[in-house]
C-alpha cells in the first residue's frame, strides 16, 4: 500500500509519479485482512491478529471464513449469509457492524469489495476489524451519566412535588413562616435541578466541540473578590480566604460567565472539600498559545487532607468525587472543557499547606485589532 501525492512541485513540475513512501499495514490502528479472488487470506496485519488472537501465519493462505470466522448476533455464520464471492455483483460494500469471535467476543467489521470493472467479478475483499472496548467505555460512560442524573434529579423533584401538593391541599393549615419555609425549600431545589440541567448542557457541547466562547474583557481579581464576597454572605468566615494579586495583570479576553463558573466550582471545592484557609493567587504567567507571550494565571489552595498522589490523574474524568459528601462529580470535568475551550491549561497538585492546589491559566487572546 502506498501514498501518491497530489501537490506540485515549486517548479510547477506533476509530482504525482514519485509516489511517497509505502505504508506498512502492521502499522495501522485497526485490523486489517485482504482475501484474493479465490477467497484465501493474502493479508494479515498486526492489528488483526491481536483482536482475533490468531497469529498471520496460521492465517494467511487460509479461506477467509476458516481464518476469520465470524457470526451474526444471532450465531448465524457471517460469510456464508453474506456470500461476498457469490452474491450480487452490484454490491461493493459492507456497513460496519457487530460480529462475533469465536468465544463471543464482539468486533466491529466492515468490509470492501473491490472488482476491476462494475458488476466484474470480485478480486479483492478488503475487511477491517475494530476492538469494541472504546465504544463499550463511551456506553458505560453515558449510562453511569443516566443513572447520576437519575439520581440528582430523583431528590429535588420529590421534594418540590411534595411541598406543592401539601401546600395545594392544606394552604389554610399552615401560618406564613411555614409557607415561606416550604416556598424557600422548594426554590433551592428547583436551583439545584436548573444546576444539573446546565451541567448536562455543558457535558454535551463539551463532547461534541460545540462550546462556545464569548470573549469580553474580564477582571480576573474583581471577579475572585466576588465570589469571596458570596461565601462570606453564605456564612464562611472572612478570614478563611487569603487573595493575592500580582500586578500588573495582562488584559485578559475570555468569557466573563465561564470564567465565573471555572471560578465558582474551583472556589466551592476548596470550601467543601478542603480545610483551613484558601488562598486564591492570580498572576501573570507565560501563555500556552503559541504566539503570544502572557497569560493570567489563577491558583485555588487549601490547607485539607489534599487529593491522594493515586487519584491525581482522574481528578478531571467524569463522575470523580473527592469525598462522599454529594455532588455529581461533573464539576472538574467541566471546568477542563471550559479553560481547554479558550486555549488555556489546568493542572492539579498538593499545596504548601498540604491540601488540595488548581492552577488554570488562560491566554490573553487579545481581538487582532487591539494586538
Amino acid at each position: 500500500m502506498s501514498v501518491v501525492g497530489t501537490s506540485a512541485a515549486p517548479d510547477g513540475r506533476d509530482v504525482r509519479a514519485f509516489p511517497a513512501d509505502p505504508i506498512d499495514p502492521d502499522q495501522l490502528p485497526d485490523g486489517l485482512v485482504v482475501a484474493d479472488e479465490h477467497g484465501r487470506v493474502v493479508r494479515f496485519n498486526a492489528a488483526a491478529a491481536r483482536i482475533t488472537a490468531v497469529s498471520p501465519a496460521d492465517a494467511l493462505g487460509r479461506p477467509l471464513e476458516t481464518a476469520l470466522p465470524l457470526e451474526d448476533l444471532e450465531g448465524r455464520r457471517w460469510w456464508q449469509l453474506t456470500d461476498p464471492y457469490g452474491g450480487l455483483a452490484i454490491r461493493v460494500r459492507q456497513p460496519e457492524r457487530n460480529l462475533l469471535l469465536p468465544g463471543g467476543r464482539e468486533v466491529l467489521v466492515a468490509a470492501r469489495y473491490v472488482r476491476d470493472e462494475p458488476l466484474g467479478p470480485l478480486r479483492r475483499l478488503v475487511v477491517t476489524l475494530r476492538d469494541t472496548d472504546a465504544r463499550r467505555r463511551t456506553e458505560r460512560s453515558h449510562a453511569e451519566l443516566i443513572a447520576t442524573v437519575a439520581h440528582e434529579l430523583r431528590s429535588p423533584l420529590t421534594s418540590v412535588k411534595g411541598f406543592t401538593a401539601t401546600l395545594l391541599a392544606k394552604w389554610e393549615r399552615f401560618t406564613d413562616e411555614q409557607k415561606r419555609l416550604m416556598l424557600e425549600t422548594v426554590d433551592a431545589d428547583a436551583d439545584r435541578v436548573t444546576r444539573l440541567i446546565a451541567e448536562l448542557l455543558d457535558i454535551s457541547r463539551i463532547d461534541s466541540g460545540r462550546l462556545e466562547v464569548r470573549r469580553q474583557p474580564v477582571d480576573t481579581a474583581a471577579a475572585v473578590g466576588r465570589h469571596i464576597q458570596a461565601h462570606v454572605a453564605a456564612g464562611q468566615p472572612a478570614d478563611r480566604f487569603l487573595l493575592r494579586v500580582e500586578h500588573p495583570l495582562p488584559a485578559l479576553w475570555a468569557d466573563p460567565d465561564k470564567v465565573d463558573q471555572v471560578l465558582s466550582n474551583l472556589l466551592e471545592n476548596a470550601v467543601r472539600h478542603g480545610a483551613g484557609t484558601v488562598t486564591i493567587d492570580v498572576t501573570p504567567a507565560p501563555s500556552p498559545r503559541e504566539g503570544e507571550e502572557t497569560a493570567t494565571s489563577v491558583t485555588v489552595s487549601d490547607e485539607g487532607p489534599g487529593i491522594p498522589e493515586e487519584s491525581m490523574n482522574r481528578v478531571f474524568t467524569r463522575f470523580w468525587r473527592g469525598s462522599k459528601r454529594g455532588g455529581t462529580g461533573l464539576g472538574l470535568y467541566i471546568v477542563k472543557g471550559i479553560v481547554e475551550a479558550h486555549g488555556g491549561t489546568i493542572t492539579v497538585g498538593r499545596a504548601p499547606g498540604g491540601g488540595a492546589q488548581f492552577r488554570f491559566t488562560l491566554p490573553v487572546s487579545a481581538p487582532a485589532y487591539l494586538a
